[in-house]
């Protein structure tokens, strides 16, 4: 008669993998100290303005329609960018990935422009192409009347500033489904509407809520966006700015803040739901071949037109950047001069140099650690996975503004003494931009199936050597885009490290920010136009120390 194995709890399992307990321990510990307490320290103030505890912020919030209407404009906006964005970004990369379609190369370059720029200079170059001046409103089609700032405004800004993110999701997770599926569809004699219906979309559904979330995040977080374009639509996180920067009024800015901790992890909750429904493994170890699946010659010009007219939405506003750097002033005087060039070196190179280096610190160490959280949560079994899983979300899902302020009553006495220093900027980027890297990892993951690591393991090797043996490299689409995130948000980034920049250790963007505000906006455009040069050159390196991904790596994924 068979004896019944006892069952083996979480804490038994935890106890038999020392690495995995060893990682859970300082990944814990990591999160608390650098994303938990900020944010306490951020929420206690809100609620203790003078020292005694009351939550009488929180209801003069909720008394006051305006601010409540702040509320119902942020998620309104975050949704309706969210949508789009998903959408664009599903759009590229299933014609980069499924379709033989023209200019695939310049297509992957573009989608990558409009994260690699301040988010107030692409506003600003909205504005001078479609302001009441612009270029194309005033200038090509004569309209006067015409208005850019509101709802409409920010939701075109928004999505196309943010369809990347979801493009970088959904790249991996195209990349990530084999041919094989949707090929044996179409010989058993299903049509290409119904091969994309009943397989490629369903198997996307992670990626899809992965990127929608993630858009949904940062622009619930987007203040610099409606700071300069919103007008009359005024959103929480802008409030809170306002309350921090313009009336000093850091507990009501912290309550507003820590409002919009509700709806991003509703969203985050929902989407771990969803994707937990059903299964979306596809990479099983068999092997499979690269190829590109046929698609009708409507749908494949439909595509190359939808990512056509994005990408020369796309130019025509980054061109604004470049013109303006070589203008003697936007709008006036069109003179060529090279004046703001040398300016911009004179009063920009130590930044330069010191935003280079953070972000050269800050990227590898925010790439490793988002796919071993995303391995650990998705492959591991242990107490209080949920609760890891949400609050490695947190740092993502509120304003920086918030972080920064975080940063800076969290760090500012012993034993934890960083501002000023260049670990505080770091220790910023990297638990502010590893989220995603780790939904990235998580939509990637679940489409791998686990014989795979099961194999490695039962011959013997360690959790650490299967995850970068086998798992990073089955992976490495979806490592590549966490890199590439981090990167350009390192570069980028500007509401956060605000508040934590210093003499020594200074930032581009906050330099781009402070010419705009002396109305230099040559200089701020050079600044802008290198930041964009140094990018690009990083991701070119990148590809060559990291693989390139268009060759979907299957290969790798086809060895036994």
């Amino acid at each position: 008669m068979a004896v019944a194995k006892p069952r083996r709890n979480k804490w038994w399992q935890l106890k038999q993998d020392p690495v995995l307990l060893i990682t859970l321990i300082i990944i814990s510990i990591s999160l608390f100290v650098f994303i938990v307490y900020p944010l306490l320290r951020v929420f206690f103030l809100s609620i203790r303005p003078r020292g005694i505890f009351t939550f009488d912020i929180y209801r003069g919030i909720f008394s006051q329609w305006w601010l409540r209407q702040s509320l119902y404009n942020s998620l309104l906006l975050g949704s309706l960018t969210a949508t789009f964005s998903t959408i664009i970004g599903f759009i590229f990369a299933y014609a980069l990935n499924r379709t033989n379609m023209p200019l695939q190369g310049f297509f992957r370059q573009m989608v990558q422009l409009p994260l690699i720029s301040p988010p107030f200079m692409f506003t600003l170059s909205v504005i001078l192409l479609l302001g009441r001046n612009g270029l194309i409103t005033k200038g090509l089609l004569g309209i006067t009347n015409f208005s850019i700032y509101g709802l409409n405004g920010l939701v075109l800004v928004q999505t196309i500033s943010m369809f990347p993110i979801a493009f970088m999701t959904l790249n991996g997770v195209m990349q990530g489904i084999n041919p094989d599926l949707e090929e044996g569809a179409l010989d058993l004699g299903a049509n290409r509407f119904a091969v994309f219906r009943s397989i490629t979309l369903p198997l996307s559904v992670p990626g899809l809520a992965s990127s929608w979330l993630l858009v949904f995040v940062t622009s619930l977080a987007d203040f610099a966006n409606p700071m300069v374009l919103g007008g009359t639509f005024d959103v929480l996180s802008v409030q809170a700015y306002l309350q921090f920067t313009g009336m000093f009024n850091a507990p009501r800015g912290t309550a507003l803040a820590m409002l919009l901790l509700i709806p991003a992890m509703i969203a985050f909750l929902f989407q771990r739901y969803l994707v937990s429904r059903k299964s979306y493994v596809t990479v099983t170890g068999k092997p499979s071949s690269p190829r590109i699946l046929e698609v009708s010659p409507w749908t494949r010009w439909s595509l190359f037109g939808v990512c056509s007219l994005v990408c020369l939405v796309i130019l025509a506003f980054y061109g604004t950047v470049i013109m303006g750097a070589f203008v003697k002033t936007w709008g006036v005087d069109f003179t060529f001069t090279l004046e703001h060039w040398r300016y911009a070196w004179d009063v920009g190179l130590n930044s330069i140099k010191s935003t280079v280096f953070l972000a050269l610190i800050a990227t590898p160490i925010t790439g490793i650690l988002g796919m071993v959280i995303a391995y650990i949560l998705v492959r591991k079994e242990f107490p209080g996975k949920k609760f890891l899983g949400l609050v490695s979300m947190l740092a993502f899902a509120v304003p920086g503004t918030v972080v920064g302020i975080g940063y800076i009553l969290a760090f500012n006495e012993p034993p934890l003494l960083l501002t000023g220093t260049a670990t505080i900027l770091v220790l910023c980027f990297v638990f502010r931009e590893v989220p995603v890297g780790i939904e990235s990892g998580v939509a990637s993951l679940i489409q791998i199936d686990r014989s795979i690591e099961e194999a490695s393991t039962n011959l013997g090797a360690s959790t650490g050597y299967t995850f970068s043996r086998i798992t990073l490299p089955l992976i490495r689409p979806a490592f590549l885009a966490g890199l590439f995130f981090a990167f350009t948000r390192s570069m980028t980034a500007v509401s956060a490290i605000i508040f934590l920049v210093s003499a020594r250790w200074h930032h581009l963007t906050v330099l781009v920010l402070s010419q705009t505000e002396i109305m230099r906006l040559g200089a701020a455009s050079v600044l802008s136009l290198i930041l964009i040069i140094i990018v690009l050159g990083a991701f070119a390196i990148m590809r060559l120390v990291v693989g390139d991904t268009t060759n979907r790596q299957l290969s790798t994924r086809g060895r036994n």
